[in-house]
C-alpha cells in the first residue's frame, strides 16, 4: 500500500545552478553571429585568449568587418599584445568601439584596430599599464622587467604612429595618466569617429 512506502528522498540534495558570469550565452552567440566580440573587465591572459580566439574564428568565416566592443579600464600589457597580435594577423578589418573606458594596456588594442570609434561619453585613459607581479630569482625578475619595458616602448611607438603625435608627448601622457574625453581622443588622433548625435 502507498502508506507503507518510504517517502522519496533524492540521493543528492538540490542545489541551484549558478548563473554564468558575464552576458548570457545566448546574447554572446547572437552578437558573435553578427560579427561582434565583447572585451570587458580586466584584460588578463584568459580574457585575451578568449578574445583572440573569437576574432580569429570570425576572420576564418569571412572578410566582412568585425566589431570589437571594448570596455577595459586596466589590464596586463602582455595580454593586450596577445590581442594585438591576433588583430595584426587577420585579413578581416577590425573596428574597435570603446563603450565606456579604454585605459592602460587596452589602449594598445584600440591602436591596433583598422577603425577606432567611441561612444560620446566614453573615456580614453593614457596610462602606463601595471607590471604583472613576478616572483622568482633575481635574474627572472630582471628578465620580466626588461620584457615589460620593451612592451611599454612598443606601445608608445605604436601610439605615436597611429596618432601622429611625437613619441615624447605620448610617453609624457602615458607617464602622467592623461584622461581624454571622446572629443579630445579624436583630436589627439586616437579615434576616427564618435558614435552618437553631436551635442
Amino acid at each position: 500500500m502507498r502508506g507503507d512506502r518510504e517517502p522519496y528522498r533524492p540521493s543528492e540534495p538540490w542545489r541551484p545552478v549558478p548563473e554564468p558570469a558575464g552576458p548570457a550565452g545566448w546574447l554572446e552567440e547572437r552578437l558573435f553571429n553578427r560579427r561582434v566580440v565583447l572585451l570587458h573587465g580586466p584584460l588578463n591572459a584568459a580574457a585575451a585568449t578568449q578574445t583572440a580566439a573569437a576574432l580569429l574564428t570570425l576572420d576564418a568565416m569571412g572578410r566582412e568587418p568585425i566589431q570589437l566592443h571594448l570596455s577595459v579600464s586596466e589590464g596586463e600589457l602582455s595580454a593586450a599584445f596577445a590581442v594585438v597580435d591576433a588583430i595584426d594577423a587577420m585579413r578581416a578589418p577590425v573596428h574597435v568601439l570603446v563603450t565606456a573606458e579604454a585605459g592602460g594596456a587596452a589602449v594598445a588594442v584600440l591602436a591596433a584596430a583598422d577603425r577606432r570609434l567611441a561612444y560620446r561619453h566614453a573615456r580614453i585613459r593614457l596610462a602606463e599599464p601595471r607590471a604583472a607581479a613576478v616572483a622568482g630569482t633575481a635574474d627572472e625578475v630582471a628578465a620580466a622587467a626588461g620584457q615589460y619595458l620593451r612592451e611599454l616602448e612598443e606601445l608608445a611607438v605604436r601610439l605615436a604612429a597611429v596618432t601622429g603625435q611625437p613619441r615624447s608627448r605620448v610617453e609624457d601622457d602615458l607617464s602622467a595618466g592623461r584622461v581624454l574625453t571622446a572629443e579630445e581622443a579624436r583630436a589627439y588622433g586616437l579615434l576616427d569617429d564618435i558614435v552618437g548625435p553631436a551635442t
